[in-house]
């Protein structure tokens, strides 16, 4: 039954267009994508809906994305919940840094083709449920 589930993302991100290109590009596959303009209304979000999956953006001016992220990570409820980093601060430094010492489970950079979002959240979202 699993399969046709819909997943559900949540795009915490403070600019709209950027919720709006991910939406159109993740919507085309079946997905249902949410977005929160922000790290406080993204957080409330996350523990609302619970959703498959977050795309995060780290960036942002009222709670930047770490502080969404320790905070789901705190969290019984929120902890499983796999994490996508979107972020135009990613030299290869950042990346590798971000990912060890958070263990974020991916890491895209802006700007982003379709289809390497796309390939970050199946991949991610197949792991998930093979798991």
């Amino acid at each position: 039954m699993d399969n046709i589930t819909v997943k559900r993302i949540l795009c915490i991100e403070d600019e709209p267009e950027m919720i709006d290109l991910i939406r159109l590009i993740l919507s085309r596959r079946g997905f249902e994508v949410y977005g929160a303009a922000g790290g406080v209304e993204g957080i409330k979000l996350v523990r609302e809906m619970l959703p498959d999956l977050v795309l995060l953006d780290l960036m942002m001016p009222d709670m930047d994305g770490w502080e969404v992220y320790q905070q789901m990570k705190a969290d019984d409820s929120m902890r499983e919940i796999p994490v996508i980093v979107v972020t135009a601060k990613a030299q290869n430094i950042d990346k590798v840094l971000g990912l060890h010492i958070a263990k974020v489970d991916d890491y895209i950079a802006k700007p982003f083709g379709p289809q390497e979002l796309m390939d970050s959240v199946e991949k991610i979202l197949n792991k998930k449920s093979a798991a």
